[in-house]
């Protein structure tokens, strides 16, 4: 196993559509954006990319072109579920393209136990010898990654790093605190990352990279070189952009900030609908404040 350690910023990455397909071509040029920006790490096939109402053959074309243009770059793709059966068929599936880890998201629906949480990820990561980057998102899911399980699944060779978006700054601390060398710890907000890193957390997965890479770029790197009182000026500026990335539901303002950048058509897949124009608007505002047309 070749094992990674992430670091930096990693983008969540969004997928563009075009009457009712995935538009490849315009997903292409958001990768090479990624890239030229010095962006660390990138994520595909997360929530933020509206993977479940992705087919497979979308999944594994995305990944495909992900690869070819990723300029070097470490991939970690998506591949959770809430079974685990069809966890390790995806996996199995994405697996040919090679990326470098997977983000595996805590089940959803289901409300394991923290054992069952436990078994759940050391089964996955029993099946293949790329690192996991465990998700915790209770928001989302419905149960919480307690940081004493996290700890355990930690010391499981393949297990990685977490993407923590619990929110939960006390549970967040504890793992940073008691991580085993060689495992990240990243934000699973970008409002928190200022907090996070501050305090050893090593990056972020990032939605308003998708908007502003290189300047969460600067933010995280200024914080994984101490440079607080860059990385504060930074995260003062975005505060706005964090927040209203978040009007409704991810990836909605996003995809609604990058429609009105002309990058992508603000189109997304039922059961998402595009943004409200209160939304639009307000990401129009959020944009012109910060300069970017």
């Amino acid at each position: 196993m070749k094992k990674i350690e992430l670091s930096g910023c990693g983008t969540a990455l969004i997928t563009p559509f075009k009457d009712g397909k995935v538009d490849y071509d315009t997903y292409v040029g958001l990768l090479k954006r990624q890239v030229a920006a010095g962006i660390h790490f990138l994520v595909p096939l997360g929530t933020t990319g509206e993977t479940p109402c992705l087919d497979m053959q979308e999944r594994l074309r995305i990944l495909e072109l992900t690869k070819e243009n990723c300029g070097g770059k470490p991939i970690v793709v998506g591949g959770g579920t809430n079974s685990l059966t069809q966890t390790l068929d995806g996996i199995g599936q994405l697996d040919k393209y090679g990326p470098d880890a997977y983000l595996i998201v805590v089940p959803y629906y289901n409300k394991p136990t923290q054992r069952g949480l436990y078994e759940y990820f050391k089964a996955v990561a029993g099946s293949t010898d790329k690192g996991i980057v465990l998700y915790n998102v209770p928001g989302r899911t419905g149960a919480n990654l307690k940081a004493e399980t996290t700890l355990r699944l930690a010391e499981i060779p393949n297990i990685i790093a977490v993407k923590e978006a619990s929110g939960n700054y006390s549970q967040i601390s504890e793992i940073i605190r008691n991580a085993p060398e060689g495992f990240s710890v990243l934000s699973g907000n970008d409002e928190e990352t200022l907090a996070l890193m501050a305090t050893g957390a090593n990056g972020v997965v990032s939605v308003v990279s998708n908007i502003v890479p290189e300047e969460m770029v600067k933010l995280s790197e200024a914080l994984l070189n101490g440079d607080i009182v860059s990385a504060r000026k930074i995260h003062h500026r975005l505060t706005p952009l964090f927040r209203n990335c978040f009007a409704e539901s991810n990836p909605i303002p996003v995809k609604a900030g990058m429609a009105v950048m002309g990058l992508i058509e603000n189109s997304l897949r039922l059961p998402l609908v595009p943004a409200a124009e209160d939304t639009v608007s307000l990401m129009r505002e959020t944009l012109r404040d910060l300069g970017i047309e």
